[in-house]
């Protein structure tokens, strides 16, 4: 059932103007040792203040998913999406602008699932805080941004790429279901007008070619095969896997440190045991289990598969027949989703011990 939209009130009440004062009165109080200091640890980071080209539009953006996600907090989903939340699209009217949530109680549903409070997500992503630009080597036209805290990650999308993620949206949501522990990136929200995709917020790339796993090589390999065969049966392509990396404590490293390996039984919220091999045996001592996250003996890696809405539809055919005349002993990206699917899913199994 569709959530109703708050009245006016609600909706204005974090106003672009007012996220602006607050991002003013703060950064005049910095520093200038500190601004630099912070400028030097968030390399590639930039800060979104007064002044910056893209200031009055994140303010708008602020204001939006603060009010589209008071929607949810008045409103908590209860059970699980329906046909109806899937294909919901909610319209709010704020000065000066317009912005629409999609499929808003479908992602509702899906930060529930993740334990993430409607109270946290829209403090964090609302007003109180500058968003940081994030300067991607990207070859898209796509915008990136981080909350200011770093917690959550922001990329605006093609209509063609929305399309194709809120066609496949209950497909995704069931293969989470199926899979509490897959490597697929979590998408919490789609908005329209500028259409963002967030997205949890992901380290640099770690350095060197082969990363050590030990024992979690195996569960990796074949959760690599189950996404990327699903990702395959959706008919798309293009999508990456990251990689980051960060030294082990001396009390983390082996079985008696304060990293716990158990079954996967003991997995909260573990919807099949059809497949045991396909759930992360990794768990937090006084928590669930982190998503994303495996250790391997020396180092801990945080892993995903982002960019999941390209389709391998007739522009990408055509791109694929024009490279293979033009590139014939060459390979390249755009081939087939079985065969993109295969070839990373390789390049994974070569590149890990």
């Amino acid at each position: 059932m569709a959530a109703p939209s708050p009245g006016p009130r609600e909706v204005l009440a974090a106003s672009p103007e007012a996220g602006c004062k607050a991002v003013a009165s703060r950064s005049g109080r910095r520093g200038l040792l500190w601004r630099l200091r912070d400028k030097q640890l968030r390399l590639g980071l930039f800060e979104i203040s007064p002044g910056h080209e893209l200031h009055r539009l994140t303010c708008m953006m602020q204001a939006g998913l603060w009010a589209a996600t008071q929607v949810s907090v008045d409103h908590p989903p209860r059970g699980l999406p329906t046909e109806e939340d899937f294909s919901e699209v909610l319209t709010q009217v704020h000065k000066g602008f317009e912005l629409g949530t999609l499929a808003g109680p479908a992602f509702a549903w899906l930060r529930h699932s993740l334990g993430l409070a409607e109270e946290d997500y829209q403090a964090t992503l609302g007003p109180g805080g500058p968003y940081l630009q994030f300067l991607s080597t990207s070859k898209s036209s796509a915008s990136f941004f981080l909350s200011h805290d770093q917690r959550f990650f922001l990329k605006t999308q093609r209509r063609r790429e929305v399309r194709a993620l809120l066609a496949h949206l209950p497909r995704y949501l069931q293969h989470l279901q199926r899979h509490p522990h897959s490597l697929l990136a979590r998408l919490l929200e789609i908005l329209h007008h500028h259409a963002e995709r967030l997205l949890p917020r992901r380290p640099h790339r770690p350095e060197g070619k082969t990363i050590d796993l030990g024992p979690q090589r195996s569960w990796l390999l074949r959760q690599m095969e189950l996404d990327t065969a699903f990702l395959r049966d959706l008919n798309l392509l293009d999508y990456s896997l990251l990689m980051a990396s960060q030294q082990l404590q001396e009390d983390e490293r082996g079985p008696g440190g304060s990293l716990l390996f158990r079954s996967a039984r003991s997995v909260q919220g573990l919807q099949s045991l059809a497949e045991p091999g396909a759930q992360n045996l990794r768990l937090l001592p006084e928590g669930p289990n982190a998503l994303h996250i495996v250790d391997g003996p020396e180092q801990r890696y945080f892993l995903g598969l982002v960019d999941l809405a390209t389709v391998y539809g007739l522009r990408k055919r055509l791109e694929h027949l024009w490279k293979a005349l033009r590139y014939p002993n060459r390979a390249f990206s755009t081939v087939s989703p079985a065969l993109y699917a295969r070839r990373l899913c390789q390049w994974v199994e070569a590149h890990t011990d």
